[in-house]
């Protein structure tokens, strides 16, 4: 029961989040240069054609009414259509949600796996495994993930052909070529996550091994590794849980130049592509999709708090 209690305060308290996000980037998106209705008729159409486009498209009403009517649609599960393809936006994020979740979810186990491995082998060995994590991290926080899918791809796909180029293989049709159209993109991604969590993993556990309770434990003849991987994990995972979840969101946004380098069909690609043509109903679902995974990445976080730590779960 605290868990549902948890998952219904979560959820409750993210609807005023929702609303905030999405008013926010309508105001945004109208500040944007650009005008679709101009795009789609030409230079060279007459006023009452341009007229008559926008009309249609619903831009010659005041933004807030604009913004009313988007919210009344969504509240009945429509979000509208593009205003270039007519196709429904949310048949086109549908249709491009598993491919950012296959980046995203893929790049968060590498990064989690990798950094927590280098964090607690640096722990316990010391010496030039605890430098070397520290250049990493450095690396990590300077490199953009943009530049760095670019070394890759020079080294791994053009001079040494052993991956794709571009684009994407639903897992479905290739679950081979899937995996293969996931590497660099997903090594992209995870450069800094794994250099960040290595470090917080590191030096959580050496925090740990500082406490009295795990003396205690090794001078009652307890086993060192009983106690490094029952005990001390289990107290040091609280903090490398929280930057999981801060780096996770840093993914989805990292996500979108990833996509683009790479001509990946996901969000990330797609909100670049809508920004630029100024499709507002494709930007206002891309968003309020991105904005709910971000939810449901908190959400996570929480219930393995509460998972973790029992004074979390008893608040």
């Amino acid at each position: 029961m605290a868990i549902l209690r948890l998952v219904a305060r979560r959820l409750l308290s993210s609807a005023p989040l929702l609303f905030l996000v999405s008013g926010l980037t309508f105001v945004l998106v109208s500040l944007v240069p650009g005008d679709p209705a101009r795009t789609i008729v030409g230079q060279h159409a007459t006023a009452e054609q341009y007229a008559s486009v926008r009309a249609q498209l619903g831009l010659d009403k005041p933004l807030a009414t604009q913004y009313w009517q988007w919210l009344e649609k969504v509240f009945h599960g429509d979000l509208g259509s593009s205003l270039f393809s007519g196709e429904p936006v949310t048949a086109v994020l549908n249709s491009r949600l598993p491919v950012s979740l296959s980046l995203i979810v893929a790049g968060t186990a590498v990064s989690g796996v990798l950094g927590v491995g280098l964090g607690l082998a640096s722990a316990r060995r010391g010496g030039l495994l605890v430098k070397s994590v520290d250049g990493l991290s450095l690396l990590g926080l300077a490199v953009p993930a943009f530049w760095f899918a670019l070394v890759l791809i020079a080294l791994f796909a053009v001079k040494l052909p052993w991956f794709p180029v571009t684009g994407y293989v639903p897992l479905l049709d290739d679950p081979a070529e899937w995996a293969r159209s996931l590497v660099l993109p997903v090594l992209s991604l995870s450069l800094s996550a794994v250099a960040i969590i290595a470090k917080q993993t590191r030096d959580s556990v050496l925090d740990t091994l500082g406490k009295d309770f795990i003396r205690v434990m090794e001078a009652n003849g307890f086993r060192r590794r009983s106690v490094l991987y029952r005990h001390v994990m289990r107290n040091a995972a609280l903090p490398v849980v929280t930057v999981l979840g801060v780096v996770l969101v840093n993914l989805l946004a990292a996500a979108v130049l990833v996509e683009t380098v790479f001509a990946m069909p996901g969000l990330g690609s797609l909100t670049q592509q809508a920004t630029v043509q100024h499709d507002i109903p494709v930007i206002q679902g891309a968003v309020l999709y991105i904005t709910v995974l971000v939810v449901v990445v908190n959400l996570l976080v929480d219930l393995a708090y509460g998972r973790l730590d029992p004074r979390v779960r008893a608040s």
